[in-house]
């Protein structure tokens, strides 16, 4: 039999072994009444009026937007849009936000988001800011957890498939990138090249991104080229090992077809080690090299709360070849996914996806054999050190398919077994099984708060799964997606809720509810509205002609819009409503829509302007509305906007009769 059939046996082994696992009576559990047991019920309830311990941010996966969650509780809190457009909240129609999704491929009004990552001090959550990445148009975008919105968003050249993405440094002074998909890169020459050269003509990179700390404006400090593999995820050290960086990365074979078989021909693929340090010492110095690479980074300007957009023409490059002690790989079995440091900084987990073990390094020993030069040899260049060397230990016999780890501050760790569906609990110095629990069903990401850092709060552990089966109703071919709270206060795992989520969950973060809630923004102050349509009371609301453009300062207030008839708008025009919520209290939002509109509503918080554009279809006198329930008269909160013939002798004017507005 030849290595391929060998292969393919394998993987198709696996899945038989998962299908199995799943659909036999004896391996789950008839009903939930089998999975949970004793007081779980009281544990996650969450009386009226209190709140949850934890904020969980969750992965929307193909929706594009990043979902909030309470835990213990499981209750979804808000959606925030990131890449995806939002009718909604108008977020990505109206005129503010449309820049936000913008790159050099034009507007793209979707992606798959993926990982979650929280901004750290000294290697902890801060509550300031969630990043999270846009995979399939690389993006990385940065939502600001004062006022739970997408802040900032850049774009990545040189890159394809954001997956291996965004997780920062301990101070955030980056977020990392990997490219899934390693590409032809530079000149049209030098990208149109056949498929099969890929060995020759192909590249990957890895991008450090710089968010400014106190605006959250990003732009891309250096990038570094690598040979072309697929990085898969990746992990910041911290404590021993701060400086550097590791990122998974498999298809070693390098292969641009049939990836199933022929990137999982070797027995081992790799861990990259990058001394970011040194790639940050050599970008200052002005070793590198800049290269053609168009790509827009977007940032909310606060004072206008209208999207503004940089437009960056090339990136800096550090090519590795250039450049000894920048990269080393590290052998890790079968396909690795999960790239995970422990708290300390001391130990790296990879988890191979075809593998029955999982294997332990030692950062400590990493440092010794790249001073000795321990060395197995090298791919495409890069020095690969040699397993046994730099291996703290291997865990034996862990399960079936191990993708992810997280850590509790008791020095145990938690890894997600994709096959054998279930989350098993072991000792990262002893490498010993403690506990394992089933998860229902073929779990992928699991979380435990602060899991990734430094100080890990514990208390908690989220399975997101990736098959539901028989969790919930029943809604037709497609069920929800799911998630499971398990609890590690005790030295046993315990079963506590099942939760629905949105999307697909990817990973996921958690912080105390305490970290979050000091930074809430409740509403928009007036007086610091600069928006250059901004009516900061009524009477500076009314209506102007530029051209075919008619543009009408509107405001909003419970319960009326000033104005609220406007007349001598003709077929042909534009009209862009510019509507000031000038209440300034919490959670009093207006919503605005008129009829035909082929967008989108608006929904305004207090205190904002934002604009909704409209070019009228039809000669006629059209009503407007606010969506957002908003006072005992919401329902007289309209308005009428008249459309004459073009040509038409109407006048050009706005009007309430209101004593207030004197129009």
């Amino acid at each position: 039999m030849n290595k391929s059939f060998k292969i393919t046996g394998i993987v198709i082994g696996f899945s038989a072994m998962a299908f199995l696992m799943m659909n036999s009576p004896g391996c789950r559990p008839g009903t939930t009444r089998t999975a949970v047991t004793g007081d779980a019920a009281s544990r996650v309830y969450v009386a009226p009026g209190t709140h949850d311990e934890f904020y969980n941010f969750v992965s929307g996966g193909f929706s594009g937007q990043l979902a909030i969650y309470g835990l213990p509780s499981g209750r979804l809190l808000r959606e925030v849009p990131v890449f995806s457009v939002d009718p909604e909240s108008g977020y990505g129609f109206s005129e503010e936000t449309k820049p936000m999704l913008t790159t050099s491929h034009g507007f793209i009004p979707w992606d798959d988001s993926h990982h979650p990552e929280l901004s750290m001090t000294n290697a902890v959550p801060d509550g300031r800011w969630c990043f999270i990445n846009g995979n399939n148009t690389p993006r990385i975008a940065l939502i600001d957890l004062g006022t739970f919105r997408t802040h900032s968003m850049i774009e990545i050249p040189h890159s394809a498939g954001n997956h291996s993405s965004p997780f920062a440094t301990p101070n955030t002074e980056y977020v990392v990138a990997g490219t899934r998909f390693s590409v032809p890169v530079g000149s049209e020459a030098e990208r149109d090249v056949p498929i099969n050269t890929y060995k020759e003509n192909f590249k990957g990179s890895v991008s450090f991104i710089k968010p400014e700390p106190e605006t959250g404006k990003m732009s891309i400090a250096f990038q570094i080229l690598t040979p072309p593999v697929n990085f898969d995820l990746a992990r910041t050290g911290k404590g021993a090992s701060d400086g550097w960086f590791f990122f998974s990365c498999y298809n070693t074979e390098k292969a641009y077809s049939l990836l199933e078989v022929n990137a999982s021909q070797r027995d081992k693929d790799f861990i990259m080690a990058v001394n970011w340090k040194l790639a940050e010492q050599l970008a200052k110095e002005g070793k590198g090299k800049r290269a053609p690479g168009k790509h827009y980074s977007n940032w909310l300007n606060e004072h206008t709360h209208t999207v503004e957009s940089t437009i960056y023409e090339d990136v800096l490059q550090l090519d590795y070849r250039e450049h000894p002690g920048l990269l080393y790989f590290m052998p890790c079995p079968k396909s690795p996914h999960g790239c995970d440091v422990n708290p300390t900084g001391e130990y790296i987990v990879g988890s191979g996806k075809l593998a029955a073990l999982l294997p332990v390094f030692s950062f400590k020993k990493i440092q010794e054999a790249i001073a000795s030069k321990d060395f197995e040899g090298d791919f495409v260049g890069i020095p690969v050190l040699k397993y046994e060397s730099v291996l703290h230990g291997e865990v034996k016999k862990p399960g079936l398919g191990p993708l992810h780890t997280e850590f509790d501050a008791n020095g145990n760790a938690y890894t997600s077994f994709f096959v054998s569906s279930e989350i098993v609990k072991w000792n990262v110095e002893k490498l010993e099984v403690l506990d394992r629990v089933p998860t229902y069903y073929s779990i992928g990401h699991l979380m435990v708060p602060g899991g990734n850092s430094a100080k890990p709060w514990g208390k908690y552990v989220v399975a997101y799964n990736k098959i539901t089966k028989d969790r919930y109703l029943p809604t037709g071919p497609e069920l929800t997606q799911s998630a499971q709270l398990y609890s590690i206060d005790g030295d046993k795992m315990e079963l506590l809720l099942d939760f629905p989520t949105t999307g697909e969950p990817h990973y996921a973060q958690a912080a105390p509810a305490d970290l979050i809630k000091p930074r809430e923004v409740k509403f928009f102050r007036i007086e610091d509205n600069h928006h250059p349509w901004v009516a900061k009371g009524e009477k500076e609301s009314g209506i102007e002609r530029r051209g075919r453009n008619v543009h009408i300062k509107m405001t909003t207030i419970r319960s009326h819009f000033t104005p609220d008839n406007v007349e001598g708008v003709q077929l042909g025009d534009t009209v862009y409503f510019h509507v000031t919520n000038l209440e300034q209290d919490w959670d009093v939002p207006h919503g605005f829509a008129i009829k035909g509109a082929a967008n989108a509503e608006l929904l305004i918080m207090p205190g904002e302007t934002a604009t909704l554009k409209w070019v009228p279809t039809k000669v006629g006198v059209v009503p407007f509305y606010c969506t957002d329930f908003c006072s005992a008269l919401h329902q007289e909160m309209q308005g009428y906007l008249r459309v004459s013939p073009r040509g038409s002798s109407v006048p050009l004017k706005a009007y309430t009769v209101s004593v207030d507005a004197e129009l």
